[in-house]
């Protein structure tokens, strides 16, 4: 698995006008690929891309991430329960929570982590 990954410069994306969400990334074969739009001390905001096959290992995390599918379908295994989720869908995966995001077709999705304390 390669991946990529990029910070969209303020002149890269005008910060107060909207913008069509699933064209801000493309596709790379073989690749995940992820554009922060925000990052703050109190979180992030990703657009993260994933080729077919691809995709993030067993991991924890000490925060809350929302995450949004916005093209294709996604699968997320939260402490060994698998979640099919289709584009428009989204669910919070919770701090200390045992997660994997498998890429079983290409998908792109927003993913919002909020680093609001250590609960």
């Amino acid at each position: 698995m390669k991946n990529k990954e990029e910070k969209i410069e303020e002149n890269d994306i005008n910060l107060n006008e909207p913008h069509i969400m699933v064209e801000i990334i493309e596709y790379e074969p073989n690749s995940v690929v992820i554009k922060t739009i925000i990052k703050k001390t109190t979180g992030n905001v990703s657009v993260i891309s994933f080729d077919i096959g691809e995709g993030f290992v067993e991991k924890i995390s000490p925060f809350d991430t929302f995450v949004q599918i916005i093209d294709g379908k996604a699968e997320i295994i939260l402490d060994g329960v698998s979640h099919i989720m289709n584009t428009g869908e989204g669910m919070i995966i919770p701090a200390h929570i045992s997660n994997i995001v498998k890429a079983n077709e290409k998908f792109k999705m927003i993913q919002t982590v909020i680093k609001s304390g250590y609960e």
